[in-house]
């Protein structure tokens, strides 16, 4: 099947005249969605709640599950080739029309939603060279980062091949920067410094920090957030030139974040003590090279940081865009997200999504408090289409569907009940933000209502009625909390 899938995609390149994405770009697509401002800052958010000991115990874990999940998107989208939007695709064909929505909902208020909060942290970063800047939301900030948002747009209505080999290059600069703080960090790395409270016990005696295990599961929290993206490849994965591809390049990207993210957190508590760590200032990176060679460590960080939020950026505004003409093309959102312009980009979706990240730029100058709140509500919504992933993987490995007769599936039953329980943790992990994340899902249904209505199909099925009947709870029982002061969107 694989053989025929690239003959079809050879064939539609040449009868469209599109040019396809190669595993190269692919897997800068999924390291540049996935470092982006986050990693400069794991020294201090690392510090702040774990010693080294519980640092390495959190991060083999993260590491177990993670790949997994890689795992799992390479085998569906070896398994499953005509499904073009990756993980949005993979919940609608393991559990339904409304599930596979709702994934693809969330996801793609996530992305943009996100796409706010980089171009804010990018004019914040610039404010270390172009001190007018200050926190990247005041007016001039936010006249500048318009003006990068619809640059950003002009690129990618030229053509996604076009806009990925941009990401390809920031890419490449950004991993430069980091493995520059990497070698500077490995010469001056002290395993006594490292070694002298591994286990916390020091600060847990006085009662400065938790338990071993409390530890341990605090660090989980922060890693939770430093892989969104792996999915990259598989949500353009209709622009892929080789099927095959998209699972390498998830992996490869995997692996090559993941050094990154552990080099970068453990290395950092051989140069400052923990407490010391605790207390630098965010982007904590440019305190730990600042250490070590002087103060132009501190504008290098900075530059990187630069470099590393414009190349998220772009790749964030090419997901964001590229789900919901998937998704239309599908059925499940308005047709009108499936149009592509004359060099196949997205553009009515990306219109549309941009203009979101236009009006909400314009709210964090004038109401701070109030994005701040939606985006606590959005940036859970993106983790349950991670569980439905993995549990569609295991779903496939347990009744033996797309597997030859005499296929052997125990080493996938295995790799999708990790997944699965994984994608679990990662709801877990996020607390209150994924119960937050009930209001976003909640209006979603009367768009899902409205669809089905213009197609005039059934709207939803016994099954999808409990789980509608469930969101509405869970948003109605968070706005009440919220109005008796129990639970805060801050």
């Amino acid at each position: 099947m694989a053989d025929v899938t690239h003959s079809d995609t050879d064939s539609h390149t040449a009868e469209h005249g599109e040019k396809k994405l190669g595993l190269g770009a692919l897997v800068a697509l999924v390291i540049g969605s996935m470092i982006g401002g986050g990693v400069f800052s794991l020294p201090q958010n690392f510090a702040a709640v774990a010693s080294p000991g519980a640092l390495l115990a959190g991060w083999v874990i993260t590491g177990i599950g993670m790949l997994c999940l890689a795992f799992i998107y390479q085998n569906l989208s070896a398994r499953c080739p005509e499904l073009d939007g990756g993980i949005y695709s993979y919940a609608r064909a393991g559990f339904g029309d409304f599930i596979g929505f709702q994934a693809a909902w969330g996801y793609w208020f996530s992305a943009w939603l996100g796409n706010v909060s980089y171009a804010v942290l990018l004019f914040s970063a610039l404010s270390f060279f172009i001190p007018v800047f200050g926190e990247g939301n005041n007016l001039i900030s936010v006249v500048g980062a318009s003006i990068v948002l619809w640059l950003v747009h002009a690129l990618v209505l030229r053509g996604v091949r076009e806009a990925a080999w941009i990401n390809s290059l920031l890419t490449i600069i950004k991993v430069l920067v980091l493995i520059v703080f990497i070698i500077a960090a490995l010469l001056a790395f002290r395993m006594g410094i490292f070694t002298a409270d591994f286990w916390g016990r020091v600060m847990q005696t006085s009662n400065t920090h938790s338990s071993l295990f409390d530890q341990t599961k605090n660090t989980m929290l922060v890693t939770t957030w430093v892989f969104i993206g792996i999915e990259g490849a598989t949500v353009v994965s209709a622009r892929a030139a080789r099927r095959s591809d998209i699972g390498k390049a998830t992996v490869t990207g995997l692996l090559g974040a993941l050094a990154i993210y552990v080099l970068v957190s453990v290395l950092s508590m051989g140069i400052l003590d923990q407490a010391t760590l605790a207390g630098l200032k965010n982007p904590s990176m440019a305190g730990v090279l600042e250490h070590v060679v002087g103060p132009w460590g501190a504008r290098f960080v900075a530059g990187g940081v630069i470099l590393s939020v414009a190349g998220a950026l772009l790749a964030w505004t090419l997901f964001a865009a590229e789900l919901p003409r998937v998704a239309a093309q599908d059925g499940i959102f308005p047709a009108i997200f499936a149009r592509e312009n004359s060099r196949h980009s997205p553009s009515f979706s990306l219109w549309i999504t941009n203009g979101l990240i236009q009006v909400f730029l314009l709210l964090t100058l004038f109401y701070q408090a109030g994005y701040q709140a939606l985006f606590s509500i959005a940036t859970a919504a993106i983790l349950p289409p991670y569980l439905f992933s993995a549990a569609y993987g295991l779903k496939l490995a347990l009744t033996g569907e797309r597997y030859q007769e005499n296929e052997r599936r125990g080493g996938a039953i295995a790799l999708g009940i990790v997944a699965t329980v994984y994608g679990f943790w990662l709801c877990y992990a996020a607390g209150d933000s994924m119960l937050l994340s009930a209001l976003l899902f909640a209006p979603g249904i009367l768009v899902y209502i409205w669809q089905r209505r213009i197609q005039k199909r059934l709207m939803f099925n016994n099954a999808e009625w409990w789980l509608v009947i469930a969101i509405v709870l869970a948003a109605a029982w968070t706005l009440l909390l919220i109005l008796q002061g129990s639970l805060s969107i801050a």
